[in-house]
């Protein structure tokens, strides 16, 4: 009679993965500040500037947030 054993090995997780982890946040982070960055310029604008860039101030978030996707 045979018998096979067969034991699962665990592997430590891989760098390469973890730092696709940390590459990840970092961008969302980079992101992040762009959008903020974007979104306290535009608010410290008068209304007649915004109005001059076609802008009205319920659009600042969305154009924020348009900025931080493209860059």
């Amino acid at each position: 009679m045979a018998y096979v054993a067969s034991t699962p090995s665990v592997s430590a997780p891989k760098a390469s993965g973890l730092s696709v982890v940390f590459a990840k946040a970092a961008e969302r982070f980079r992101q992040y500040r762009v959008m903020r960055t974007t979104y306290n310029e535009l608010n410290q604008l008068s209304d007649r500037e915004l109005n001059d860039l076609g802008l009205s101030r319920s659009m600042i978030r969305r154009v924020a947030i348009e900025a931080s996707r493209e860059a």
